[in-house]
């Protein structure tokens, strides 16, 4: 039966209790009983409710001096954080935290109503009051032995952010009981804002979550030192410490859970969609001058805002060093197994570093101005191996991608890929000796060739990004070169250009390649080339590609007789893999979950073209040229979108098998002859066609079958005047856009749920966002 709100014998048995922990509150509050409260009783637990903020109000209030407040805040933190999930699941209940309560003005109840604040904001302002509260989660400054405490609403909380860093000096003494507390209070924060997990995925961006919005905004007095601290925190975190292996072994690290919970409240109040807004420009500087002060400058979230404003190179240099460190902490893990802690919270640091990248455009130069963007671009593909087989990290493969796709778009990456890759990180990859450039291209490879079917989707985004880079790549080797040549054989065989409406788009992107480095570096590319012309055959195949019914129908078949995956093509190449093993699956009982589709390469880009003087003109979508892919009907091109992981188990055998395809569509000999006709494939004609009969004459003449003289002879040659005029190269930029938006919202959220598990905060509610899954 409801129980008095005035009864404070009764509630105060709720976080009297001074040896609880978050773990104890989980089992002591069973799921059950929460939903029975919730059904049966709706008054006693909105009661409930309202006093754990309340009293979360009072401790901001006093600045929680004693022991025993400190001991009542932590508790309802932790009741709220047990609680709140089970009020989100409900959408009668979703309101609720919205509603003011009766009697709780500001002015605590002597007051009118009309000025009472929402539940929500009372308890998010609490929260924010309580992250920089001296002696509680802060380092206090009083010196004095005078008793006067620092008032909580007189101090500045920016002389109290967390760690030095961006905009901050001064590194405070660690202490562990501060980081435990910041760590709960973190927790009930993500708690909060995980009102999302409940709403089913729409690209709708006008329903931000309200929760992020109020504590991003001008309403919380401690939005810039609270950003500036989660930052630092994160990116001078230091998994090894001192620098003396094995010693997390020694002594426990308290920092670890504090960085993790960090990492994930900052991800989640970046969430937003730059697609919509005007905010800031190209270099970072918002538009607008003092003049036309109408619409404030940059969005109204004020973290997005702080982050887009960061612009001191030693700011920048801080936040690559601290992302870059903790991302290649797994490939350090290697080399003395166990001397470090092993960090697990990468994903969250590859959306941060994306966020980074898309909203602070002068921080994604700074990465590219010199080859530190190779610490990051090295354990993206680490992951990217290390995870190909794996259906569970199918979310990381993407996110991996695509931000290779957003830093290929600059010329820089381009360049700096051609700085000899000489640390070696334990891959199972063929062993070579060459640039960064070899390394993606042939971990590249990899994915394509023996990663599992959900990764078909991302072949355009895999191979864009090859075209993206290829117009600077000065020397591939011949490992490298045989890989792309492999790639091109497998995806030209006609079963595989007939099977899919989309196929013939990756013959396309691989030409582009080819073409780019012939016309744009011949010189050091004499590997590429022999490997060109020791594959002759495969592009006088596409020349001649039938488009006659019948040899249609034939090619279909032939797919039929030999169900072996892509990278079985009969090609020497795929042999001899050294060192070679497949990445392990997921463990059985592995939980996953699921992510919306992601928008096709077409959507995911937009087309700019380098001019003579090396800057970008991005083209109309309506130029007048056809585009190179082949113009389909815009229906067909656009009705197959590449998904994420979308829960159509249709969706899930795409590109390569002519099952999917045969249902609802079928090649014509129309349709082939409308991109045949299209394939780029006159410098490369040109090129075998001055190229082989000298090659095959050095041959004859020196009874050569020795490589070397043949790539001697390649390395001197020269083919100007002889190849066709160069074409403008094209870059494919990544392009902001709600789809994207949505589908960053669903993963992200998708890792924090799976990754919350000591306390396991949303297991077993009824998430909407996403579907949770075993493999």
């Amino acid at each position: 039966q409801p129980v008095e709100a005035t009864d404070d014998a009764f509630w105060d048995q709720f976080w009297a209790d001074t040896a609880t922990s978050v773990q104890d509150v989980f089992a002591l509050v069973p799921a059950a009983e929460i939903r029975a409260v919730r059904e049966e009783s709706p008054s006693n637990l909105a009661t409930l409710c309202y006093k754990a903020v309340e009293k979360l109000v009072q401790g901001a209030e006093s600045g929680c001096h004693t022991e025993k407040e400190r001991q009542i805040v932590l508790n309802c933190c932790r009741l709220l954080t047990r609680i709140l999930p089970y009020i989100f699941e409900d959408p009668d209940w979703r309101g609720f935290f919205w509603s003011t309560v009766p009697g709780a003005g500001r002015g605590g109840g002597d007051e009118d109503d009309e000025n009472a604040r929402p539940l929500a904001e009372s308890l998010l302002l609490a929260v924010a009051d309580l992250l920089f509260c001296p002696d509680f989660t802060v380092q206090s400054h009083r010196r004095s032995t005078v008793d006067t405490a620092e008032d909580i609403h007189s101090i500045d909380s920016c002389e109290y952010i967390w760690e030095a860093g961006v905009g901050f000096a001064h590194s405070p003494q660690p202490n562990y009981i501060h980081d435990l507390n910041r760590t709960e209070l973190l927790k009930l924060l993500l708690t909060c804002f995980s009102e999302a997990m409940y709403l089913p995925p729409s690209s709708d961006s006008s329903n931000a979550n309200p929760w992020v919005q109020f504590f991003c905004s001008t309403e919380n007095r401690h939005a810039l030192p609270l950003f500036t601290s989660l930052l630092n925190v994160v990116c001078a975190y230091d998994p090894v410490g001192y620098g003396i292996p094995y010693n997390h072994l020694l002594f426990s690290d308290y920092r670890e859970p504090l960085v993790e919970e960090a990492a994930q409240v900052l991800i989640v109040t970046l969430d937003y969609d730059s697609s919509t807004s005007s905010s800031p420009t190209v270099d970072g500087t918002t538009t607008g001058t003092a003049m036309d002060d109408v619409d404030p400058p940059g969005p109204d979230n004020l973290f997005v805002n702080y982050l887009s404003r960061i612009h001191r190179e030693e700011d920048f240099q801080f936040i690559l060093k601290g992302v870059a460190r903790l991302l290649s902490n797994p490939l350090v893990q290697t080399y003395l197994p166990n001397s470090a802690k092993k960090i697990q919270f990468h994903q969250e640091l590859l959306v941060l570093f994306w966020k980074l990248c898309d909203f602070n455009k002068k921080f994604l130069f700074f990465v590219l101005k010199s080859s530190d963007v190779l610490d990051i671009l090295v354990p993206i593909l680490y992951f990217l191996n290390d995870a190909r087989a794996d259906q569970s990290r199918v979310g990381l493969m993407h996110i991996g991608v695509f931000i290779l796709l957003l830093l290929s778009g600059e010329r820089n990456f381009g360049v700096r890929l051609n700085k000899p890759y000489s640390v070696r990180v334990p891959m199972d990859i063929p062993v070579f000796t060459g640039t960064h450039a070899d390394l993606l291209i042939i971990v590249f490879h990899k994915i394509i060739t023996s990663g599992h079917q959900r990764l078909q989707p991302l072949f355009d985004c895999l191979l864009t990004i090859v075209v993206n880079v290829s117009p600077y790549l000065k020397s591939l080797s011949m490992v490298a070169a045989n890989k792309l040549l492999h790639l091109l054989e497998a995806f030209s065989t006609t079963w595989f250009l007939f099977s899919a409406v989309q196929n013939h788009h990756l013959v396309f992107f691989l030409l582009e390649v080819f073409n780019n480095i012939i016309q744009y570096q011949f010189d050091g590319n004499s590997n590429l080339v022999y490997a060109v012309i020791r594959k002759r055959n495969v592009f006088h195949q596409l020349a001649n590609l039938p488009t006659d019914s019948q040899s249609i129908q034939k090619g279909l078949q032939r797919r039929k007789k030999t169900p072996e995956p892509i990278s079985r093509t009969n090609s020497q190449d795929g042999v001899s893999m050294e060192g070679s093993r497949p990445a392990a699956p997921a463990e059985p009982g592995t939980l996953k979950t699921s992510l919306v589709a992601t928008p096709g390469i077409d959507k995911l880009t937009e087309k700019s073209q380098v001019s003579e003087d090396g800057t970008m003109r991005s083209l109309e979508p309506e130029s007048s040229q056809p585009p190179p892919e082949g113009n389909l009907p815009a229906a067909v091109s656009d009705g197959e979108p590449w998904s994420g992981e979308a829960s159509h188990p249709r969706r899930d055998q795409r590109r390569l098998s002519s099952a999917s395809s045969s249902g609802q569509w079928t090649p014509t000999p129309d349709w082939v002859m409308s991109w045949k006709s299209k394939l780029p494939l006159q410098t490369i004609m040109r090129l075998l066609q001055v190229l082989v009969p000298q090659v095959e004459k050095i041959c004859i003449d020196k009874g050569l079958t020795d490589e070397s003289e043949i790539l001697k002879f390649l390395q001197h040659g020269t083919l100007v005047g002889l190849l066709p005029v160069p074409h403008p190269i094209l870059i494919r930029k990544y392009q902001a856009n709600s789809g994207t938006a949505m589908w960053f919202r669903t993963y992200m959220w998708g890792v924090i749920y799976l990754r919350n598990v000591d306390p396991p905060i949303w297991y077993d509610t009824d998430v909407k966002l996403f579907e949770i899954q075993r493999v």
